[in-house]
């Protein structure tokens, strides 16, 4: 059984900078895809970024130059470095990741930019 579990979300000031991680129980060289999406009240889930497992790196419009992408083996965890925050960067973050069409959920963690 594989799962995800996020950490790292917190409340930050404007431009401030945050670090979530994903820590994987299985090992993580096996997915496809692993990418972070964020959600917003009253808004629908939002795909952020996204890795694929040939290395390339995929980012929404809103987050390009600011946020980064990247994981680490040998941890079994992928990161979302984010920097130079804005107030509608608050959201929750989830981790998400898939293997030969089956996905994988964290259970999310909040974070919240005032300004």
């Amino acid at each position: 059984q594989v799962h995800l579990v996020e950490s790292g979300g917190d409340l930050v000031q404007a431009g401030g900078s945050l670090r979530l991680s994903c820590e994987v129980s299985g090992t993580i060289f096996l997915f496809n895809a692993m990418d972070w999406y964020r959600q917003a009240p009253g808004k629908q889930r939002e795909l952020v970024a996204t890795m694929h497992d040939d290395g390339r790196t995929e980012f929404a419009d809103s987050v390009k130059g600011r946020f980064t992408i990247s994981k680490v083996d040998a941890e079994n965890t992928f990161y979302l470095q984010m920097n130079s925050l804005k107030p509608e960067d608050t959201a929750v973050y989830y981790c998400h990741a898939n293997r030969m069409a089956v996905e994988y959920w964290g259970q999310g963690t909040q974070v919240t930019v005032s300004s």
